[in-house]
Parts: structure tokens; C-alpha cells; sequence
């Protein structure tokens, strides 16, 4: 904000500005402030602008109307000491008068949607906005989405005739759909739909965001609706939403049959999966795919379960004879009990634990494969900004020695009759898991933990680093620059140190002028041999173990992540992509 002019004005010339985000509301109660403004008058100078002959008050309303009542008691035209803004400054008059409000008291999203607004049309970006005022840009765009609102809708709100959710859910709906709403509200024989009963009537039906879908969006051709008020969003038309799922569940149901499952059983649309009628049963003994289909677009595939009934059948089958029915007894324990006795056997299983560690390994194994109330392990789920870099790792040599890993795994378990094993917190699956582990040897097992660890390392990291180098790991064999790197290879800078380090210093410095461009053309022809001898196994600073910068001082994750934790490791003797060996300066247990 520019400078302001100190000035005393005469009351008779002050008004409430139409830029004050309270202009127009009835007078506040001024009687906590009117005593110490009697008495010592104003101390805080109002902060006005030039409107017509007079000055609109942009932050001091409060003490305003405090004066006027005095200056009435005592019949008088006090001066009053302001700070007069440029007129022009419009922006930030607003920024004022809102900044004085919101301190004071929390402005309605009407009145912060007036407010920012204004600033917006005054010039002020969506990031300015948020910055300013300290909160999100997301806050911010969801205040301004109220302009989707049409006047009437707007002023039902500001009015509080109808709620928050209401609104946000109408932010939703096209023009002709808030005027098919507003037809309802003012109908005397039909009634429009509020709250969450609204959103769904917007979107036709339970609101369904995109987050749910497990067909690619790319190629989806229906409508989908963009909500700021939630994480994702929305289909617009949940019947071509669900057309496009039921395609994409189809062809997931098709790949479990091809792998050998006895069946797979589609339960109704909003029917849940009561997990307390079935019993979980390995695929070779029969173990069907349960799949739950929520009203929200939410498609679960529940692996291995038979009702209960059939469970028995199938455990009769095997043992060859008719089982029993067990009988319903009390409990021979109280709770007190039950508390006593469960935790002395549990201090005698940890007792256990530490005396046989190679059971432990095993325990351990099952809760990191399974998890339990007290572990919750997550699979690496791999993102990226763009598509091409997936399927560049996908189609790596590296992917491609974990598939094969993978499938191993499972064979270890389908040859012990035993369900592959899956984090769900089941307590049963745990012990199934942990009684395969039981009965596989000790390199089957350190396989398993192996690929358990694998695939729950976190990328992008330190400890990814201090992996390939405690592995001297040899990433030239694991991977080559492709297309996908050159793509994403833009920074000429950097094209041009990487010219200079498998070529030369005057190479880099011949083709400095060139295109980005053009200098990756030189690097790929250098790789290949075109016009000089090849270098097949050159790799970038980048995919070296430990990773270094092309450009000194500048930032480099892979560099930054190594730079953090080289001092944990000592190196013997140096070494080029996996050549040399390490140890931990931590002696190993």
C-alpha cells in the first residue's frame, strides 16, 4: 500500500466506504469502546479514501460510529485524525478492510468472496490473494467459485436461507440446473433438495469422484466436473461413469479366472462385504474373489474368501469325514481373567521371541507382509508427472528382476496351500502367512524378506542411496539413458556439462551456442559412435552410485540425499558404479 496522508477531517465529511467489506450492515454495539474514546479519544488513526466530496472509511467502522454518538451527545463536528489513501489504490483499501475485519472476527464466505473478488478484478492473483491474507490458494478458489453461483442463489446464502454445504454442492450445477433449483426453492408444492441430498441431485445420484475409477481417464468421453470442495473430481453422469467401471471390472475378473481362481462373485451394487460370514481360504482350496461395489464408485476385490458354510464343506472334504458341530458354551473366563492370563502368556511369547531368533525373522516377516494393530507396512506405489517416465521404469531391467522375484514368492506360498499374502490386519492371515514361513527354509525366507523390503522402500530418498551403495550396486547394468530421459532432458546447462564430461571441456565450449537441442543430438552421437569411438556405458552423474551434481552448488536430489548420509559409510579405495565396497561406521549386531 502507498504511503497515506496523515490528516484531520471533520466527522460531517466521513463515511462508510462501499469498498469496507461491512458497508451496509446495521450499526455495530460500540458500548465496550465508547468509555476509553470519551475519555481519551480516538488513538488509532481511521483509515479512509477519497469518494466525491467526502472520505469513505475503510478500516475504523467501529470507531466511526463510536464518534457520531458522542459527537451527537455533545452536539459537535469533532476532527478526527486519519490516514487518507491514494484513490486510485483500490486494491489495497480492500486488502485493509478485510485484513481489520477478519482480525477481529471471522468475515462469512459472502463477505470474503465480495472482498477477494474485487481484489481479482483489481488485478491481484490467486497466489497474491492467499499470500497476503495467509491462507491457501485452494481457500481462495473455492471463495471465488461462488461467482458460478447465479445473483439469487448468492443472496439466499449471504442471507443464511440455506447452508455451506448446500451452496458448494451448487457450485457444482450448470445454469440451467440452478435455475431448475431455484425453481424448486420458490415452489409452494415442491421441496429443493439441501445439503448432501443436493449434491447428489446435481450429480445425479451419489457424488462419484474420480479418484474411484479404475479405467483411464485419459480415455474416458463423459462429462467430469471439476470440485473445488473436495480432493477430486466428480462424473457428471454417473451412468456413463459406471459403464466405463463395469468394463474395466470385467476385464480385472477375466485376469483373475485366467490365474486360476475358482470364481469370482460380483455382490450387488451398495451390498457390503460382511467380512464375519466368510472364512478366509487359500485359491487352491478353493478360495473365491469377493467384489464390492459401493454406491460412491468405490470397487473393492476381496481375494480368498468362502462363506462359511462352504468353508466347512471344503475342511470336511479334506479330512475325510463329517465335521462337528461345536457347541455354543459360556465362557469358562471373566474379563479380569481373560486380562490375566492373555497377558502372561504374552510376556512369555516375547520372552520366546528373544530366544529364537530365527522364528522371530519369521514373525517379523508375516506382520511386514500382512500387518496387524500395531503394523501398518504400504507398498511403494510408484507417481510421476508424466506417463512416459512409468512406463520407462516399468520396462526396466530392474522391474523386470522384481517381477520375477515376485512370482517366486507366490509359488513359495501356492505350493504350501497357504493364500499369497496381503496387508489386511487380519489376525488369522497373519498366522496362515506366519505357519507357511514356519515351513520354508531359511534362504526362502530371507527371499521373501528380500522382496518385502523391496517393495516397501520408500523412492526419492536417503535411504534408496544408502541401499545401492551398501549393495555396490552396478547401475550401468540396470539401466541406459532412453527416450523418456531425453525428453525430460531440457536444461541446456546441464545437456552442456554432460557434452563436456563424455566428450571434452572444448567440445562443450564449441557447442555452448547451440539448442538444447542440438546438444543432445552431440550427446547421442557420442553414446552411439557417430563420427567418433562409442560410449555405450557412459551414464550421467545422476545414475552413478553415489550420484553427483553437473553443475556445482546447484540442486541435485539424488547429490543432496547421498550428500546427507556419505558421512555414515566409509568407502575403500574409489570405485566407478558399483566397484567399490563399503561398510557402516555402526558395528552390526
Amino acid at each position: 500500500m502507498s504511503q497515506p496522508d496523515l490528516m484531520h477531517l471533520p466527522l460531517s465529511k466521513l463515511s462508510i466506504s462501499k469498498l469496507n467489506m461491512r458497508h451496509g450492515r446495521k450499526a455495530p454495539d460500540v458500548s465496550d469502546i465508547l468509555p476509553s474514546i470519551r475519555e481519551k479519544g480516538i488513538r488509532q488513526t481511521l483509515l479512509v479514501r477519497r469518494e466525491g466530496d467526502g472520505f469513505g472509511i475503510v478500516a475504523g467502522r467501529r470507531r466511526f460510529f463510536a464518534l457520531q454518538q458522542i459527537a451527537k451527545e455533545a452536539g459537535s463536528d469533532p476532527l478526527v485524525p486519519c490516514a487518507v489513501m491514494l484513490e486510485d489504490d483500490a486494491a489495497s483499501a480492500i486488502e485493509a478492510s478485510l485484513i481489520e475485519n477478519v482480525a477481529r472476527l471471522p468475515a462469512s464466505e459472502m463477505e470474503q468472496f465480495a472482498a477477494f473478488r474485487k481484489l481479482h478484478e483489481e488485478g491481484r492473483l490467486v497466489g497474491d490473494i492467499a499470500a497476503f491474507f495467509g491462507v491457501t490458494e485452494l481457500h481462495v478458489r473455492r471463495v471465488l467459485a461462488l461467482a458460478a453461483l447465479s445473483a439469487p442463489i448468492r443472496k439466499l446464502y449471504a442471507e443464511e436461507d440455506i447452508d455451506g454445504e448446500t451452496v458448494r454442492a451448487l457450485t457444482l450445477a450448470t445454469p440451467e440446473q440452478q435455475a431448475a433449483w431455484l425453481k424448486l426453492w420458490n415452489s409452494e408444492t415442491e421441496r429443493a433438495p439441501t445439503g448432501r441430498a443436493c449434491r447428489a441431485w446435481v450429480t445425479g445420484g451419489t457424488a462419484i469422484t474420480t479418484d474411484k475409477a479404475l479405467f483411464d481417464l485419459a480415455g474416458y468421453t463423459g462429462a467430469v466436473t471439476a470440485d473445488l470442495f473436495g480432493e477430486a473430481a466428480v462424473f457428471a453422469d454417473a451412468a456413463a461413469f459406471w459403464e466405463a467401471q463395469d468394463a474395466a471390472m470385467a476385464a480385472k475378473i477375466k485376469g483373475y479366472r485366467q490365474r486360476g481362481w475358482a470364481d469370482v462373485v460380483v455382490l450387488e451394487r451398495g451390498a457390503y462385504f460382511q467380512r464375519w460370514d466368510y472364512v478366509q481360504t487359500p485359491k487352491k482350496q478353493g478360495g473365491k474373489v469377493i467384489v464390492e461395489r459401493r454406491h460412491d464408485g468405490t470397487v473393492t476385490f476381496h481375494e480368498g474368501w468362502l462363506k462359511a458354510a462352504e468353508a466347512r464343506k471344503v475342511r470336511t472334504a479334506k479330512a475325510g469325514g463329517e465335521a462337528q458341530t461345536e457347541a455354543n458354551t459360556r465362557s469358562e473366563m471373566s474379563g479380569p481373567m481373560t486380562d490375566y492370563v492373555g497377558l502372561h502368556r504374552h510376556a512369555a511369547a516375547r520372552a520366546s521371541l528373544i530366544r529364537s531368533p530365527a522364528i522371530s525373522l519369521r514373525l517379523m516377516a508375516a506382520h511386514a507382509l500382512c500387518g496387524s494393530a500395531l503394523w501398518n507396512v504400504r507398498l511403494h506405489s510408484p507417481s510421476a508427472v508424466k506417463e512416459a517416465t512409468l512406463a520407462s521404469v516399468d520396462g526396466g531391467a530392474a522391474a523386470a528382476e522384481l517381477g520375477a522375484v515376485r512370482e517366486g514368492v507366490e509359488a513359495l506360498f501356492d505350493a504350501l496351500d497357504a493364500p499369497v499374502p496381503r496387508q489386511s490386519g487380519d489376525a488369522y492371515h497373519l498366522c496362515e502367512t506366519f505357519a507357511a514361513l514356519l515351513a520354508m527354509s531359511d534362504a526362502e525366507v530371507v527371499q521373501v524378506i528380500a522382496l518385502t523390503m523391496a517393495e516397501t522402500l520408500e523412492s526419492g530418498g536417503p535411504a534408496a542411496e544408502a541401499v545401492l551403495h551398501a549393495c555396490g550396486t552396478d547401475l550401468r547394468a540396470q539401466w541406459k539413458p532412453d527416450a523418456a530421459f531425453f525428453d525430460l532432458l531440457r536444461d541446456k546447462r546441464v545437456v552442456n556439462a554432460m557434452v563436456s564430461d563424455i566428450g571434452s571441456p572444448s567440445l562443450a565450449e564449441a557447442c555452448a551456442a547451440e539448442t538444447a537441442k542440438a546438444q543432445k543430438e552431440v550427446l547421442l552421437n557420442r553414446i552411439v559412435g557417430e563420427g567418433c569411438k562409442p560410449d555405450p556405458y557412459w551414464r550421467p552423474g545422476w545414475m552413478l552410485v553415489p550420484p553427483t551434481r553437473h553443475l556445482e552448488g546447484a540442486a541435485c536430489p539424488p547429490a543432496d540425499a547421498w550428500d546427507r548420509i556419505a558421512g555414515l559409510f566409509e568407502t575403500d579405495g574409489g570405485h566407478e558404479s558399483g566397484a567399490e565396497t563399503s561398510t557402516c561406521k555402526a558395528t552390526a549386531a
